[in-house]
């Protein structure tokens, strides 16, 4: 995906980028000769997993603190220099119990996507000033788990389910891209969503029993990663091919607002909305309708806004 490509003079963000699909991210944008800030709750260790990659730049950050966020974007802010590419690809999954943030929201869709959103609104100004920059918002197929449930979105008034919190906050991810392309794009910003794969090992199914895992076909009866990309069971490089590819294709030049799978723009599902399980992954793909809607899309953009800024 990035042969070709080359990005000397360019900047990019990517959160997350210290392990798993981020890492991976980062490291191919640094070698095709991208700076690369690192955002990261610990500093130490991240560098320690970067210290491969010495001229990443690892820099204080907490999506679940608004006030480190606010700092970040200041510290960027102030170079007073154009950001080409920012990539969300932090992400927490499935958190077996209900917890709530310092303002009082639910952990997953804070993390998922009200930190991202906070990030990515304070640095509007520099990725206008790239004139040409995308942001690309690592989501998921377990978007189909749920859409945002507008009316109790941190799960005052109905039970609390950990799959139900991560598909809101996945959907919430493509939503963002949609609406963040819609309002951009006149000031060069295009904005990207996308589903890598399944992929274990990258630290994101800490929290899911192993047996799941091997009962869903995705880790064999040894606890070891089946490799199937046919069944998008990948590796963690396959798997940040297509975040690479958003984030520089030129094939997605005066295109935005899309979710993509494989390296491609995802059809949308003809699924009938019933219940999802993880073993899905390995066989479903395009995205579901409520998660491309643009009056949702909207709704969302607007109470984000006033969730982060009460």
């Amino acid at each position: 995906m990035i042969q070709g490509i080359d990005l000397g003079g360019k900047t990019a963000i990517v959160t997350g980028g210290y392990s798993g699909l981020g890492r991976e991210t980062a490291r191919v944008l640094l070698n095709a000769g991208a700076r690369v800030v690192v955002p990261a709750r610990d500093v130490e260790r991240a560098a320690e997993a970067l210290k491969d990659l010495p001229t990443a730049e690892v820099w204080p950050m907490n999506l679940l603190d608004p006030s480190s966020i606010d700092a970040f974007g200041d510290r960027f802010l102030a170079q007073n220099a154009p950001l080409h590419i920012l990539v969300t690809s932090a992400s927490i999954m499935a958190a077996p119990d209900l917890t709530l943030d310092v303002r009082g929201y639910e952990i997953q869709f804070a993390t998922n996507h009200l930190g991202h959103f906070q990030l990515t609104r304070r640095l509007l100004p520099v990725l206008r000033a790239a004139k040409g920059a995308r942001v690309v918002s690592v989501s998921s197929l377990g978007h189909r788990y749920s859409p945002v449930h507008f009316e109790d979105i941190n799960f005052e008034h109905r039970p609390y389910g950990p799959w139900l919190a991560y598909g809101q906050s996945k959907t919430a991810n493509i939503l963002f891209a949609v609406e963040l392309d819609a309002r951009e794009k006149d000031n060069g910003i295009r904005a990207f969503s996308l589903h890598p794969g399944s992929i274990a090992g990258t630290g994101l199914e800490k929290y899911i029993p192993r047996q799941m895992l091997i009962d869903a076909g995705i880790l064999d009866t040894d606890g070891k990663p089946i490799l199937d990309p046919e069944r998008n069971l990948k590796t963690v490089e396959q798997g940040a091919a297509t975040s690479v590819w958003c984030a520089v294709s030129p094939q997605l030049d005066g295109i935005g607002g899309v979710y993509c799978e494989n390296c491609d723009v995802a059809p949308i599902s003809g699924f009938d909305g019933g219940e999802t399980t993880i073993g899905d992954s390995t066989r479903m793909t395009g995205v579901m309708p409520y998660a491309i809607d643009s009056d949702t899309a909207k709704c969302l953009w607007t109470l984000s806004e006033k969730m982060i800024d009460r």
